[in-house]
Order: C-alpha cells, then structure tokens, then sequence
C-alpha cells in the first residue's frame, strides 16, 4: 500500500466508497484473506466502529470487494475485445475476438493474482447473468463471443449450448496453475507457451 494512499480521508459521504477501495487494495496486495475491516477503516482514517454503519460484518465488505475486483476482470477482457479491428460476424475478427478475452483473463491472474482470488471469493455474490446495471460480467462477454462464432459460421449452433463452461473451466484452471498454483514459478516464457497452448486447444476444438 503506498504511502499517500494510506493517509487519504475520504468525504464523509464516500465512505462505504473508500472502504471499498480499501478492500480492493488490501486485496489487491495479500488477496481475499487480506480484507479486513479494521485496516480498511484505518486506511480510509475513520474510528472502526465507523465501517458498521456501511457493513454488518467484515464478510459483507468482502462480498463487495468480490463484485468490484470481478468488474475489473469485466473491463480487462472488454479492453480486449475492443482492441481488436472487425465488424462483428466476420470469422477472423470473431476468433480474435475470442481469444482477446482469454489471453485478458490469463494475464489478469498473472498480473493480479490477489484481485483474481478475490474475485472469486464469495462464489453466491456473483449471478454469472445479467445484472441490474448493464455492465457485462466474465461469462456473458464469453458467451457473446461464442455467439459470434456461430454468426461467423465457426462454431456449429447444434454445439453452442453450454459450451461455455467448459472453455471457462480451461481458461479458468489454466489461470489458477500458472497464476497462483504449482506453475506459477515456471520461467516466463514457459508460462507464455502453455497460456498459448490452451487458447491454440479452444480455437481448434470450436471448428
């Protein structure tokens, strides 16, 4: 945490923002177990009995420092997405597509391994669906893409329904190996090789 940041005060009014923020830098640095209420009041520079009136319970800061890091997530992969040149339907355009959100989630759970566990730990705080306030979350933005893979002409429709979990499940254990389990120590270019590979594996098993 740098300096400047742990002597900010927020306005009274922003608060549960700044607790938030706080969180999402706790876990940012030592991932979810790193969330504590009372550092993120300290950080904020409010009395700790201060977090309660925004959370019940350190749990409930956590729940929101989950949907904040996931929509992190969500801006990465969109980033990638519009990165890449093409009318939507266009067969090469969608298979950049597709593989731009991938190589964004890999590098996220490389390049924010405390973000990435965060994301993911309160599993019931996520709908995995639409939500109330338009913004696209991991698995919508994927599924749009196989959706346009199947526009594209590469992705028979007989096969799309529920492929989607089992290319998350490969880019998802594939991000958790090199980004926080028994990989992760593997030379760069290693790791580089076998984030290629699986995109290389998804590519070939949708055509």
């Amino acid at each position: 945490m740098s300096e400047p940041a742990a002597r900010r005060r927020w306005p009274r009014g922003d608060v549960r923002a700044g607790l938030v923020a706080a969180g999402v830098e706790l876990a940012r640095g030592g991932g979810p177990d790193a969330v504590v209420l009372r550092e993120a009041t300290r950080i904020v520079g409010v009395v700790p009995n201060a977090a309660y009136r925004h959370f019940a319970d350190r749990d409930e800061l956590l729940a929101a420092v989950c949907a904040a890091a996931m929509d992190e997530l969500s801006a990465r992969m969109s980033d990638g997405i519009a990165k890449v040149r093409g009318r939507r339907g266009n067969p090469a355009a969608a298979g950049r597509r597709l593989a731009a959100i991938g190589a964004a989630y890999l590098e996220f759970a490389r390049t924010e391994p405390g973000l990435f566990a965060a994301a993911y730990a309160v599993p019931q705080q996520h709908t995995y669906a639409a939500r109330s306030d338009g913004a696209r979350t991991p698995l919508e933005l994927l599924c749009s893409q196989l959706d346009e893979l199947v526009e594209a002409g590469i992705l028979d429709p007989r096969r799309r329904k529920g492929i989607e979990y089992p290319i998350w499940s490969l880019v998802h254990g594939t991000a958790v190996l090199t980004g926080q389990g028994p990989l992760r120590d593997r030379p760069e270019a290693d790791l580089r090789k076998i984030e290629a590979l699986t995109r290389s594996f998804i590519g070939n098993g949708l055509t």
